[in-house]
């Protein structure tokens, strides 16, 4: 089969499509004919060889490295021990991650755990599908349900959502990205009031997925623009996460998808919990948000698509930021 992968860490150009072996499905596997795969931060940072991490930490790593994690296709055949899926099922996922970075998505076919997988909904094409994995996940299990009491690299603290209603008032930060999109959609759903933070052009967008509020960051301090916040997602991170301390009403909390910069002053400074967790791979979470992707509560925007030849030119568009919604190899 084809397969994008890496011989060695590097820039986007240690990309190659080889042909390599078609893996074979264990017990509690199937084998999925990928039609198309996601694109996410993890694989930009995998191919670079995980940079500010120690390389003791990354464990063994065997190439070429098959990138990728996030996949929706067809069911080709069943492993042993596997209940609940059929040869021709149409299935969507996040591929065993954090647990390993070579899940191997980007390939013409992938094994798959059924733990992390779920059927595709009907009404959402494959390269959506495809999309949402990761980024659906995060957005879910930040706001949502955490789904596991497993510790985080980031925190000793376990995270935990805050309940969201009618009555509570939330602000997106990036909220045109693969994450925030979402996670602005999953607090609309829930009844909270939505402030969208994203550049200008991004308005219209953002509007037509149900915000309430928009603050365009490139004319206008989200800092000074609200207050009285009950939670800010923020999906930039960064050192201007702490500018947004003061928008949030004591008991509040900051959440933040990407790593934020504290000092103990401002932090003790706000009566506001500031938590973040690691996505993990979640099947039966999926099949929930697949429920609402069919019934159209939740859209999955994709930005641009690239063929399995142009994985490589798929990460140079990554690595120049300012991506609407995800990024999609198109596979078949």
């Amino acid at each position: 089969m084809r397969a994008a992968a890496i011989r060695g860490f590097g820039g986007p150009e240690v990309i190659e499509v080889l042909e390599v072996p078609k893996p074979t499905p264990g017990p509690g596997e199937v084998l999925v004919r990928v039609i198309a795969a996601g694109v996410n931060p993890p694989d930009w940072y995998m191919r670079e060889g995980m940079p500010g991490l120690p390389r003791e930490m990354m464990g063994d790593i065997d190439f070429p490295l098959i990138l990728g994690t996030d996949v929706s296709g067809v069911v080709d055949a069943l492993g042993p021990e596997v209940d609940g899926f059929d040869v021709g099922d149409e299935v969507f996922g996040m591929l065993r991650f954090p647990t390993t970075m070579q899940a191997g998505g980007y390939a013409e076919y992938v094994a798959a755990p059924v733990s992390d997988i779920a059927r595709k909904p009907a009404g959402v094409s494959h390269r959506e599908a495809a999309a949402a994995g990761m980024s659906a996940l995060t957005a879910w299990q930040f706001l949502i349900d955490v789904g596991h009491d497993l510790g985080s690299p980031f925190q000793d603290a376990p995270h935990r959502p805050v309940p969201l209603d009618g009555d509570s008032r939330v602000l997106v930060n990036g909220a045109a990205g693969g994450v925030g999109h979402i996670a602005m959609q999953l607090a609309a759903w829930k009844g909270a009031h939505v402030t969208a933070v994203a550049s200008g052009g991004h308005e219209e967008f953002l509007r037509g997925l149900g915000t309430d509020a928009f603050i365009d960051y490139t004319t206008t301090d989200p800092a000074e623009a609200v207050r009285g916040l009950d939670l800010v997602m923020d999906t930039v991170g960064g050192s201007r996460s702490a500018s947004f301390l003061p928008t949030i009403k004591d008991g509040g909390a900051l959440f933040w998808a990407y790593l934020a910069e504290f000092s103990d002053e401002e932090k003790r400074r706000y009566d506001v919990t500031t938590s973040a967790t690691q996505v993990r791979a979640n099947g039966a979470q999926l099949a929930q948000i697949a429920e609402l992707l069919d019934d159209g509560t939740i859209r999955i925007h994709v930005d641009s698509v690239y063929s399995l030849q142009e994985a490589r030119q798929a990460h140079e568009r990554a690595a120049q930021g300012h991506i609407r919604g995800k990024l999609v190899l198109d596979v078949a």
